[in-house]
């Protein structure tokens, strides 16, 4: 299956919720302000946020109040609209080697996705010739430096693994060590799954960022917040915490395939200038793609 298709797979929960919604709406010939109403509840409901709602449907009354429309003409307005708030997130995750390795610390929430899109990420860029490694700084939990393991396996990466119970910044720190005598491209350094109220673990995560930069200037290069999609409006809570104790460069949303909440991703657009380096639609290696707003606006209401 082509990755288009996959999207409009992924993506047909949230896009069956706002095509039918606009279906049920625009019955009548002319827009007025009832159906302007009704679709703005619909793009909230569908966790494109507030002001996300109230903008594209104040764009919809300039340009059509009181004439006629269809509901193809609608979703055309919206995949429109959407894509323009989308496109200045939609950016590619390049990777400088003008010093080795360049450094990217993963971080998120338990159960986000983080593990598998770094095994899948790496994978990526494996593919393209880079030379990548991985680190397990989440120390405590013998299922995740396993759990990366496999997905280093998969990638057909190195994972660089510390004790157990180890400091996970005295891993990083190793990490990098060992990648620069290793000629590493690129290393990718897995971090606990932290709930955002947790302070000691903001610390700790704030820790190994320092710890990193003593070890290699300007390091972790790229900080990136990994968020589920189901999690909806949370997501966006999560953004905020995650920003107050760590530069964060990029974002990465998976489960976009097994949620009515694709929205999110628009929301999460419209409040935060972060760039959107990839979506997730699947649980295979191959399903972490990077993000096109364009393709992700037309799937998201149907077209």
């Amino acid at each position: 299956m082509s990755w288009f298709k996959k999207l409009k797979s992924g993506l047909k929960s949230s896009s069956d919720k706002i095509s039918d919604g606009i279906t049920g709406i625009f019955t009548k010939k002319k827009l007025d302000d009832a159906t302007l109403a009704e679709l703005e509840d619909l793009l909230i409901t569908a966790d494109l946020g507030v002001d996300t709602a109230l903008e594209i449907t104040e764009s919809l009354r300039a340009e059509k109040f009181d004439k006629e429309v269809s509901e193809e003409e609608v979703k055309s307005f919206l995949a429109e609209k959407i894509a323009k708030i989308l496109a200045p997130v939609a950016t590619n995750l390049n990777i400088d080697n003008t010093e080795k390795p360049y450094v990217i610390m993963f971080v998120g929430v338990n159960g986000n996705g983080k593990t598998t899109s770094i095994g899948k990420l790496a994978k990526n860029f494996r593919d393209d010739g880079k030379k990548v490694m991985l680190a397990a700084a989440d120390t405590f939990r013998a299922a995740a430096v396993e759990q990366l393991q496999v997905w280093g396996k998969r990638a057909d990466v190195p994972v660089f693994t510390g004790n157990p119970n180890q400091e996970p910044a005295s891993v990083a720190f190793q990490a990098i060590e060992k990648a620069q005598n290793d000629g590493i491209d690129l290393l990718i350094i897995d971090t606990a799954g932290r709930l955002q109220n947790k302070h000691n673990l903001m610390a700790e995560l704030a820790k190994i960022k320092n710890v990193c930069a003593k070890k290699m200037e300007n390091t972790p290069h790229q900080t990136i917040l990994v968020l589920d999609a189901t999690t909806g409006q949370n997501a966006i809570s999560q953004v905020e915490h995650f920003m107050e104790v760590a530069e964060i460069s990029g974002l990465i949303i998976t489960k976009l395939d097994g949620t009515a909440k694709g929205g999110i991703v628009v929301a999460l657009a419209k409040k935060f200038d972060i760039p959107l380096y990839a979506i997730g639609v699947g649980e295979g290696i191959e399903d972490l793609k990077p993000f096109d707003a364009n393709d992700f606006a037309k799937n998201l209401v149907g077209l």
